[in-house]
């Protein structure tokens, strides 16, 4: 395909994608498209295929049928090097490396790329005050970090070399409600600002619909809807889709 009719197309594809593991149908026959510059929230019950999705998309896993396609071409082993480079990952709990500071964790695509320490330290700095993190916290290990601050370095990780997009798994679940709250104000920001193509997997129906217009609601491997929280809300495609809007537990009155 040529560069220009490669670039019209979304950035990611999947199409009739199938994936088993053992007995497992991880995904079933999916087809889904993201725009560029877009936020999608894939969402779904554990199991249903959210994380898959990610993985298939980033080359860690592959297909048994069907085709991943990145950029108008079909995915294949030897692009996803490049592509890794490309595309920022963050999953839950960050995946930092305990033996290295949050700097050196932060420095291993750009020495890998052959930055110069001082661009590091500058773009370390620029994504520090990005995510309101603090400079000291650079020189410390993942154990010596809040869980918040580690899911913030882990961000800043996958913005080191400025990727075209990023895919998030979860980066939140594991945090406290105070911190978490707070992270979903600071990432919708981020979000916004840098206006990069964002597919995130969470199980959380609210902060899905805080991030995204876009909600991809799965099910065994499957697409059940695909459309704005109000589409869910006002015209759920069936009873599934009406149980997991309405399965949120409401406060007691006397405690509102």
């Amino acid at each position: 395909m040529p560069d220009s009719e490669a670039a019209s197309c979304p950035p990611f594809v999947l199409r009739q994608v199938r994936k088993r593991y053992g007995e497992l149908i991880a995904l079933d026959d999916l087809s889904l498209e993201f725009a560029v510059g877009t936020t999608t929230a894939l969402i779904g019950s554990s199991g249903s295929g959210k994380s898959t999705v990610l993985r298939l998309l980033l080359g860690l896993e592959w297909p048994d049928q069907g085709q991943v396609l990145v950029d108008g071409r079909v995915l294949q082993p030897a692009h996803t090097l490049p592509l890794r480079r490309r595309v920022g990952y963050v999953i839950q709990e960050g995946g930092l490396f305990p033996h290295l500071t949050a700097l050196g964790n932060l420095a291993l695509l750009p020495q890998y790329l052959g930055w110069h320490v001082e661009r590091i330290r500058d773009r370390a700095h620029e994504l520090a005050a990005l995510t309101h993190l603090p400079h000291a916290v650079l020189a410390r290990y993942p154990t010596e970090l809040s869980g918040g601050q580690r899911q913030r370095v882990a961000l800043m990780r996958a913005l080191m070399a400025d990727p075209d997009a990023l895919l998030l798994d979860e980066p939140l679940g594991a945090l406290d409600p105070v911190v978490r709250h707070e992270l979903q104000d600071d990432l919708k920001r981020i979000f916004e600002r840098l206006g990069k193509t964002v597919i995130l997997v969470t199980h959380d129906l609210a902060e899905a619909a805080w991030f995204a217009e876009r909600l991809v609601l799965m099910r065994r491997g499957s697409l059940v809807q695909d459309g704005r929280i109000e589409d869910l809300h006002d015209r759920p495609a069936d009873d599934f889709v009406r149980r997991f809007v309405q399965a949120r537990r409401q406060l007691p009155q006397d405690m509102r």
